[in-house]
């Protein structure tokens, strides 16, 4: 082989400088997208998840009242868990939940959510709250029984006297269920929820849609109670202001707590 025929070799198998190079490269040069195209397709992309996270994983939600304080106040923003129950898996005692309005619990303005075209948009893909939700605290789940209030002011859950001095708010109340005039005496059916709020003096709760005189009121059993379905989900965490971040726990107290006989 000669060192004519050597050189000619390259440009065969199309190595740069050959005439099929150039005609690839500039082939490719003209299939690249445009900067404002690129743009379009990754907004449309982050939108997209975004829509699939709020849907299926998280959601934004606040704080719109003092019921909950201490652990979380008037414009907290919380991020809700909504695989926490998929399948089998179901609110336990001690979990902080965003369920929706049973109905009659929330005013019109609480009910409203966002009011305008930008944060209608970002309620929609999960980035901004929305409105008719509540926060509260599950007490009892179905088949419980639920008392209260003993001598010390504290309600039982299946006769297992409650400390909830962990997490509820101090001085907020004489005893465990004010908003039924601490005379609490409940048997929770099954798919349904007795709700509470942290700050016990200042929470239109469970406590605070049911009876309040059995004797003199023909209401249903389960008023008051919220159904398991309306459960969105499980708070996971304070997100802002970020220098309360926080992780939301199960308070170690409902370990205690016996099942339903």
């Amino acid at each position: 082989m000669t060192s004519e025929d050597r050189d000619s070799l390259p440009d065969e198998e199309g190595t740069p400088g050959s005439d099929e190079s150039r005609s690839s490269s500039s082939h490719k040069k003209k299939k690249e997208m445009p900067i404002w195209q690129e743009t379009i397709l990754l907004v449309g992309i982050a939108v997209l998840l975004a829509v699939i996270i709020k849907a299926f994983f998280l959601q934004a939600f606040y704080i719109p009242s003092q019921s909950m304080e201490p652990g979380l106040i008037v414009n907290d923003r919380i991020l809700v868990q909504k695989v926490s129950y998929w399948g089998s898996g179901s609110p336990q005692r001690g979990d902080v939940v965003v369920f929706k309005d049973p109905g009659g619990w929330l005013g019109s303005s609480e009910s409203q959510g966002p009011t305008n075209v930008l944060t209608k948009t970002m309620a929609k893909i999960g980035l901004y709250p929305t409105g008719g939700h509540l926060v509260k605290r599950v007490i009892g789940v179905g088949g419980d029984h639920v008392v209260c209030c003993d001598d010390q002011g504290r309600l039982s859950i299946n006769g297992h006297a409650m400390d909830e001095s962990a997490y509820v708010k101090e001085g907020s109340a004489d005893c465990a269920a004010p908003m039924i005039s601490c005379d609490l005496d409940v048997e929770i059916p099954e798919g349904y929820l007795l709700m509470m709020g942290d700050n016990r003096g200042n929470s239109q709760d469970s406590t605070a849609h049911m009876c309040h005189d059995p004797v003199v009121q023909e209401c249903s059993p389960t008023r008051g109670l919220v159904k398991e379905e309306l459960v969105v989900g499980k708070v996971w965490a304070l997100v802002w202001p970020t220098d309360r971040f926080h992780r939301v726990h199960r308070p170690e107290v409902f370990e205690g707590v016996p099942d339903s006989p």
